[in-house]
């Protein structure tokens, strides 16, 4: 299989993690990279769209709007959402 050499601007943590888990395991970061890569990759063609939620989510202003008030003033939990949370 041929291969190509690719760059990436990563956490600084993230690599630290990455170089940990390469000597651990004693494989090549670019492994780990192109495997991680290829799960990625599986999961997001296996997946049903509506399972994938975006890093973003880019609200109108009116959502926007309503998101806050939501936040700011919570509905009552209705009687379904008590019972489910519900510790006894």
């Amino acid at each position: 299989m041929s291969t190509t050499q690719i760059s990436a601007h990563i956490p600084v943590d993230l690599k630290a993690r990455l170089d940990r888990h390469a000597r651990a395991t004693g494989t090549t970061r670019a492994h780990l990279v192109a495997e991680a890569l290829q799960h990625h990759l599986q999961a997001l063609a296996e997946l049903p769209p509506e399972a994938i939620v975006p890093k973003r989510i880019v609200l109108t202003r009116e959502s926007a709007e309503l998101v806050r008030d939501l936040v700011e003033r919570p509905p009552e939990p209705t009687a379904e959402m008590r019972r489910l949370f519900d510790d006894r």
